[in-house]
């Protein structure tokens, strides 16, 4: 082979490498950017940062096929009601008053368009769009969790339900995006 070719192929080859690298680079910032926290604690919980980056990209491409849309007004107000109620309740039975915050984010999820079929799969989806939440959501239900073992105090069901409100108000307060004007 003569040296002029052997260069070339390394020159490709080098720049192959290098679009990976930078392609990897690119995505891994994206995801770390994207899910915030999640990102960290998937790394953790995977063991590995090209396993939990492809966890979490398959979330994305999960999520971006769903139709997920904002509550209309009058659902907005319907559901906070409820959460008022849910809150009352916590007073004389807050054992109750947890399932019920936990029944009531499902039916939020399944209104603005989320799969809700187990706990992982909403947590996932909901870490696509609400980043800055799941962890709330993943913590009020570890406490529930913990009390369905008789594990939890009533303190720790409170501290549930403080947590399960941070994502329910997101849910129920996110408004649509305003439509883009063309110029």
């Amino acid at each position: 082979m003569d040296n002029n070719l052997l260069i070339l192929v390394a020159i490709v080859l080098i720049a192959i490498v290098g679009g990976l690298i930078l392609f990897n680079r690119r995505r891994s910032d994206h995801l770390r950017e994207r899910f915030g926290s999640e990102y960290e604690r998937q790394v953790q919980e995977l063991g590995s940062r090209s396993k939990a980056e492809a966890d979490l990209a398959e979330r994305e491409k999960r999520v971006s096929k769903l139709t997920i849309q904002p509550l209309s007004p009058a659902d907005q107000d319907r559901f906070l009601d409820r959460w008022t109620k849910v809150q009352a309740t916590f007073v004389d039975d807050p054992e109750r008053s947890v399932d019920y915050a936990d029944a009531l984010l499902a039916e939020v999820m399944s209104a603005r368009g989320y799969p809700v079929s187990d706990f992982e799969q909403r947590a996932g989806d909901i870490s696509v769009d609400h980043p800055n939440v799941v962890q709330h959501y993943r913590a009020g239900h570890d406490i529930a969790l913990r009390h369905s073992r008789g594990e939890a105090s009533t303190d720790d069901l409170r501290q549930a339900l403080i947590h399960y409100r941070s994502l329910f108000e997101e849910l129920v307060t996110e408004r649509a995006p305003l439509p883009e004007h063309s110029h």
